[in-house]
């Protein structure tokens, strides 16, 4: 395994605002706290109907990219994204041209997150094809290059010359190979031990692909139940952790003790 402890990104704490049962005011003005707070990023995420376990399946629910839209307008030094998109909802060219919009709304602070998508009741009640896990990561395989090739054509491009890309999730024979090809972040989740695994997995394939794995950053899911463990994580080479917030409520009073320690560490 390669040493990631060394890598060149700094700690960061960002917040995730699920936008699902809760009126669209009280998500604008959690994302306007978080961003005064001093979060380093503010992710939505992209389901078509609640998500969490235990939700109302009937629900409040709104669209990730109408959402990130708004929050690049009403933000003004957070980064902003998803986590993750799906890639079966939106054409991949068009997807890729959202995602440049909202750089420019942004000033040039989008995060393109996306992952093969999961949730069968998006597919099935919106008209998209389900397929199976397998066939959803290769068509995230196959569109992929589109995405990148489309950031090269668009006219204007990226603020930046380029959309930084996040893959969420932590298949060892597809996903994190795909992280390893094309990704700038990799967003997961669950205790020291698993990311231990999967990061090992992710090196593994850094190397067989002849790309530094320090130049990944490792993005985690952290919760009051991990956070005693948080610089254990930080030994396995992550730097970006990630509060998430479902709703109904948008407390931010654990983002606000991370962005703190943040700050003291």
């Amino acid at each position: 395994m390669t040493d990631t402890t060394t890598n060149a990104f700094p700690i960061r704490v960002s917040a995730q605002v699920g936008p699902q049962l809760s009126p669209f005011a009280q998500q604008r003005a959690t994302w306007i706290a978080a961003d005064e707070l001093g979060a380093d990023a503010i992710f939505t995420w992209d389901h078509f109907f609640p998500s969490i376990p235990g939700a109302d399946p009937a629900g409040t629910n709104f669209e990730a990219y109408m959402l990130m839209s708004a929050m690049a307008e009403v933000t003004e030094r957070a980064q902003i994204g998803a986590l993750v998109t799906g890639n079966g909802y939106r054409n991949p060219n068009l997807q890729a041209d959202m995602a440049r919009t909202i750089d420019h709304i942004s000033g040039g602070r989008f995060i393109f997150g996306i992952g093969s998508g999961w949730m069968e009741r998006d597919y099935l009640e919106y008209g998209f094809e389900l397929g199976t896990p397998g066939s959803r990561l290769k068509d995230l395989a196959l569109n992929l290059p589109i995405i990148k090739e489309r950031f090269t054509k668009l006219n204007p491009g990226p603020v930046n010359g380029t959309i930084p890309i996040l893959i969420g999730g932590s298949g060892e024979k597809v996903t994190l190979r795909l992280v390893a090809e094309h990704a700038d972040m990799w967003h997961t989740s669950g205790e020291v031990e698993k990311i231990a695994q999967k990061s090992a997995v992710l090196d593994e394939w850094c190397a067989q692909l002849g790309r530094d794995p320090r130049t990944v950053e490792r993005s985690i899911s952290m919760t009051p139940e991990l956070v005693d463990r948080i610089e254990d994580y930080i030994t396995l080479g992550a730097t970006h952790f990630v509060v998430n917030h479902t709703g109904p409520e948008h407390d931010l009073g654990f983002l606000r003790e991370l962005i703190q320690w943040r700050d003291a560490r």
